[in-house]
């Protein structure tokens, strides 16, 4: 199927146009679960796989964000599973993360290898604390019941030090300032790897904040999305060292449309599956992907 094969200028890579998309959904499709794009999962197939590893990868990662996330939010929406407050305060600490991320990015990690094994450590880190919910004899693990009238967000209660609401039945509440400090941080880390801080920020909202994922996922993408639209503005048009880093567009593009189809799906089957069970598959797959940049950078020292 030569014939399918396309060649991208910025990438520079030759790849069959239909893998993208293929590769898109079936990633996204399970992240989107846990509140996650799936572009932190993108990004080593592109620099691994297709060996796309110019700093250009990080803006093709926020066009495939900014593609695919309406699927799953507009999903959550309207399964009323959006926590606003929640989204607003994840909003506000990651948007000026992404560009301190963008000049650390450009400046001091545009060589793969460190990129590589500064993600591996973040990324491994993360995992550790999402898989420990397996061996968590605690942790809910029935699924919930999708005609419980409870199943949505309601009683939503804001204020500069709490937010709070009522969901399957239990009253969530955590600490506003602490969020917004949380999201700061992840938007550094966000705009750095070029995810948009979703893969970040929605383990820790489950694991220290204790949300229930199925009210973090909708709000954790929302904020994913909007931050990842700064983040191809600074890459496109903000020059650092004299160039602009804009993405491939066609290869973003394809994988874009591969994750808006994943993503709806995803949001769509969330509530047929055990929170037990989101958490341990992302933490597992968090854990693989970091070991194996790790494991990368080591090797090439020694």
């Amino acid at each position: 199927m030569d014939f399918l094969t396309f060649h991208f200028n910025v990438s520079g890579i030759d790849v069959n146009i239909l893998i993208p998309p293929l590769v898109a959904f079936v990633i996204s499709f399970f992240t989107s679960m846990g509140g996650v794009s799936g572009a932190f999962l993108i990004v080593p197939f592109q620099m691994s796989v297709l060996g796309f590893t110019a700093p250009s990868v990080s803006s093709t990662n926020f066009l495939y964000n900014i593609i695919g996330i309406p699927g799953g939010v507009y999903r959550y929406f309207k399964e009323g599973r959006i926590s606003w407050p929640l989204t607003w305060v994840i909003i506000a600490g990651t948007l000026p993360g992404v560009f301190f991320g963008y000049l650390i990015r450009i400046k001091y990690l545009p060589n793969p290898s460190a990129f590589k094994f500064f993600v591996g450590m973040v990324l491994f880190y993360i995992g550790l604390k999402l898989f420990k919910s397996f061996f968590n004899k605690g942790e809910e693990g029935k699924k919930p019941n999708k005609n419980d009238a409870s199943f949505k967000i309601t009683n939503v209660s804001f204020s500069l030090n709490t937010v709070g609401y009522d969901f399957n039945n239990q009253r969530v509440t955590f600490s506003t300032k602490g969020m917004f400090l949380l999201a700061a941080i992840v938007g550094i880390i966000g705009g750095i790897y070029g995810i948009g801080g979703g893969a970040i920020i929605a383990p820790f909202c489950v694991t220290v904040f204790r949300l229930p994922v199925y009210t973090v996922s909708g709000a954790a993408l929302m904020g994913t999305f909007i931050t990842s639209i700064l983040g191809i503005l600074f890459y496109t048009f903000i020059p650092m060292q004299g160039m602009v880093y804009p993405p491939d567009w066609g290869l973003g593009i394809l994988f874009g449309i591969g994750g808006l189809g994943g993503m709806y799906l995803g949001a769509k089957c969330q509530k047929y599956f055990s929170e037990r069970f989101i958490k341990t598959m992302l933490g597992a797959i968090i854990l693989f992907v970091s070991i194996d940049y790790i494991y990368q950078f080591i090797r090439k020292i020694f």
